[in-house]
């Protein structure tokens, strides 16, 4: 009896470690998300400074419903390539993000939808499951940071999801697509770094996002912060150069 208890206490415990974050389900009825749906509506309502127009979303809102119910009820299968897991996992991250504003529009700050008593990477609007893919709880926290950070070790995701803040890299105005998920990796790379207001670089200081102290190990992983920035920048910036942070602002990156 006591060995049984044991067995059945391992059995759970390896299915509760399982159902952690995980970019692919095990479904085999699923079928692909139409991506278009999220270029259409990103072509009408984001500028190409990557703020957006809200109350425009809020208007079609019966169409980003019907894309991220899409998001919900076509996960990622073993089967997929790598690049349709990426693709996908950011369109759901941002998708789910314009949404979340759409549904609680008007506000000032996406940080005005955090519990009245926020603990960070405990209890914020960025650790609340309020959503479903795969027939799975999902919160934004879990895709960033158990998905897209765990499962990919991409650093240029930071530049690709975006948090509804005017600080966050901008959100692209078209879909991430497998055919061309690197390329457009590398442009938001390059529009981000180059931003003459989220970034200041000159050759021999710099003042750049808090991005790249929250998740600075994510860019230095075999090389240093400054040899992945020039790996962009426009500016060479030597390798002795003052590194300063710019303050992050959380208003809403939207579009008037």
């Amino acid at each position: 009896m006591q060995a049984y208890k044991y067995s059945l206490i391992a059995v759970l415990f390896l299915l509760f470690s399982c159902s952690g974050g995980n970019s692919t389900f095990a479904s085999e009825d699923s079928g692909k998300p139409d991506h278009s749906k999220w270029t259409e509506l990103l072509q009408k309502h984001v500028n190409d400074k990557g703020f957006v127009n809200y109350k425009g979303m809020i208007q079609d809102e019966q169409k980003l419903n019907a894309y991220t119910e899409d998001l919900s009820g076509n996960p990622p299968q073993a089967n997929w390539s790598e690049n349709e897991k990426l693709a996908y996992w950011i369109n759901a991250y941002n998708a789910f993000t314009v949404k979340l504003i759409v549904d609680n529009y008007p506000l000032e700050s996406i940080k005005d939808l955090n519990p009245t008593i926020a603990i960070p990477t405990v209890s914020t609007v960025w650790t609340k499951k309020w959503f479903q893919i795969g027939g799975e709880d999902f919160s934004l926290d879990k895709i960033e940071h158990r998905i897209l950070r765990k499962d990919f070790e991409e650093p240029r995701i930071h530049f690709a999801v975006n948090c509804a803040s005017f600080s966050c890299p901008p959100l692209r105005n078209e879909a991430f697509v497998a055919e061309k998920v690197n390329e457009q990796l590398d442009e938001q790379a390059r529009i981000f770094i180059n931003d003459g207001v989220r970034n200041k670089l000159s050759k021999t200081k710099i003042e750049i996002s808090q991005i790249f102290s929250w998740f600075k190990g994510d860019f230095t992983n075999g090389q240093s912060l400054i040899e992945f920035l020039n790996r962009y920048s426009k500016v060479k910036i030597d390798d002795t150069a003052k590194v300063d942070h710019i303050d992050y602002e959380w208003a809403l990156n939207e579009w008037n």
